[in-house]
């Protein structure tokens, strides 16, 4: 893009992250979810000689450490998966896991069996528990033959005792399940052997008045992924990063629009 600005380039916004699989062939390139913020830090250990006053004599940069940080505005599964996890995470597209709670029903007649309707036609995966609909009160959890105040469930059928039953008990009954819902997907995670590590190449660029900078980042590891989720405020997901030099010697090439 041709510069229009007439003032030494500056930079705004938090611009546009690309990362490339670079260990495996033909690695799927991903746009990290609508970029809200990106740095990178290089940072030099430093050696100071000292004589018999207090300031240095010398100072001598040593090794230096080159590291980034990208906030996605939204959550990329397959992004994450490709360059965190490469093949210590298994996707499968289509399918979604959800929790939720029963409506208030009644301890039916022998066999005083209740099996929930699963939402959206799936399945059931597993129990989160079972409470008293008119006293919030827990309901214990045991192998077979519930007594009063206990229920059994297997295969998403709720077993519980007739002593319930008799007292007209109603419960609430909270269950995880899977259903198939496009573009879903889901992420298992595997225990790979130490020194997996997916390396990609990180392209980022920003634009101001027409005039742009670009920074490519050839040999990246994702170290870190944090995510917090608060009251009354957006989850940005933060996946940290380390960046290295490739096999020709180069960390990263650097185009920008001014030439102050």
């Amino acid at each position: 893009m041709t510069a229009n600005n007439v003032v030494p380039q500056g930079l705004f916004g938090p611009g546009i992250a690309f990362v490339t699989r670079t260990d495996i062939a033909n690695g799927t390139p991903y746009n990290v979810g609508l970029c809200n913020e990106f740095s990178f830090d290089m940072k030099a250990t430093v050696k100071e000689l000292f004589g018999q006053n207090t300031l240095p004599l010398l100072a001598a940069r040593g090794t230096t450490k080159v590291t980034g940080k990208i906030k996605p505005a939204t959550l990329s599964l397959s992004t994450f998966q490709s360059v965190f996890f490469g093949s210590g995470g298994t996707v499968t597209a289509g399918t979604q896991y959800d929790t939720t709670a029963s409506p208030s029903t009644a301890i039916p007649a022998t066999p005083f069996q209740i099996t929930p309707t699963v939402p959206s036609s799936g399945s059931w995966v597993s129990d989160l528990g079972v409470v008293n609909a008119a006293t919030s009160e827990p309901l214990s959890q045991v192998a077979s033959a519930p007594a009063a105040g206990q229920y059994s469930v297997a295969a998403g059928v709720y077993t519980f005792s007739s002593a319930d039953h008799t007292s007209g008990i109603s419960v609430i009954i909270s269950f995880a399940y899977s259903f198939t819902g496009a573009p879903g997907q889901t992420i298992v995670l595997a225990n790979t052997l130490l020194g997996t590590s997916p390396t990609f190449q990180l392209d980022y660029k920003t634009t101001l008045y027409g005039a742009t900078f670009m920074i490519t980042f050839f040999n990246c590891i994702a170290t870190g992924w944090t995510q917090v989720n608060k009251l009354e405020d957006f989850s940005m997901p933060e996946l940290d990063l380390s960046m290295f030099v490739n096999a020709s010697g180069n960390l990263c090439r650097i185009s920008a629009a001014t030439q102050a």
